[in-house]
């Protein structure tokens, strides 16, 4: 529990889910949300750039209940800056189900990492995204961070989760592979709808998927506004899972902060990862599998 920091007086209510028409498998996973407050025992360490969304561990729980995914993933905030008592507490809430993705400068120390490695924490979250007026989101931590603390992540187990934009992968990649980490990128690598699955920038994402190097995240609803069907998504989609589906996962991204009214319904993003994707092997690899490794649950369904 946090005793300072900011309190905000503007809070966004979550869209909660319906359920989704089609079930997802046994030990399903998403990989990709975020919890936030209660704000009297977890104030956010720095204003936020947009209001933030009062969206407990309880209300997280629930929505993964709702949508029939025993699992979840989540990643901190920025305006929890490099403070995880927020979603260690949801960890620890929540009997093994639940792992994290937090946040860390360059100083933290190796035995800071080594406990929140113990917490159920995986992996830190480095931003090269930069809000709506160019400026940096508050309480984010950016690759030069990543590239100074790689050898105390890779002694902690940790992985790097990137948040970039599309384009900056061909200069950050070769940066990147050197440090030996996993590493794994946000928002389908936060692609360009407009420029086509030709763009060279997409290309290089999918070269670096299909060798191996990278894990990307199918989360859509950041790199389309064509909501709810996503359709000009899809051919993006389908190129990420025929090149390498063992190194996809699916997030939802709930409580989707900054889409206001714009927020998808979580049930049917499901509905519509399992028409894009037909096959229950592979939707087993992305929903189950490959979350299992890359996160550290337990076979056993912990």
């Amino acid at each position: 529990m946090t005793t300072s920091g900011f309190i905000p007086t503007e809070t966004e209510t979550p869209r909660m889910p319906t359920a989704p028409r089609t079930s997802l498998p046994a030990q399903a996973c998403d990989s990709h949300a975020h919890v936030f407050g209660p704000y009297a025992a977890f104030p956010l360490s720095t204003a936020s750039n947009y209001p933030p969304p009062l969206a407990p561990a309880e209300l997280h729980a629930q929505m993964l209940a709702t949508v029939g995914a025993p699992r979840g993933v989540l990643v901190q905030p920025a305006p929890y800056g490099s403070d995880p008592a927020c979603m260690l507490a949801a960890i620890a809430a929540s009997a093994g189900q639940v792992r994290g993705i937090a946040v860390a400068s360059a100083d933290t120390p190796l035995a800071t990492m080594q406990a929140w490695h113990a917490g159920g924490i995986r992996g830190l979250r480095f931003v090269e995204m930069l809000t709506p007026a160019g400026d940096r989101f508050a309480g984010s931590v950016g690759v030069d961070d990543l590239l100074q603390l790689a050898p105390a992540m890779r002694e902690a187990g940790l992985h790097a989760q990137l948040w970039a934009p599309c384009e900056a992968y061909a200069q950050l990649l070769p940066q990147l592979r050197a440090t030996g980490l996993t590493l794994v990128l946000d928002h389908m690598a936060c692609l360009k709808v407009e420029r086509g699955v030709d763009d060279p920038a997409f290309q290089t994402v999918l070269a670096a998927l299909r060798d191996g190097d990278v894990w990307v995240k199918l989360s859509v609803c950041r790199v389309s506004g064509a909501a709810p069907a996503y359709a000009d998504l899809k051919p993006f989609h389908d190129a990420l899972v025929a090149a390498n589906p063992a190194r996809l996962l699916w997030g939802s991204d709930w409580p989707h902060v900054r889409m206001g009214e714009k927020a998808p319904d979580v049930g049917a993003l499901i509905d519509l990862f399992h028409q894009w994707v037909p096959d229950a092997a592979v939707r087993q690899q992305i929903l189950v599998d490959n979350p299992q490794t890359l996160y550290g649950f337990d076979q056993a369904g912990r």
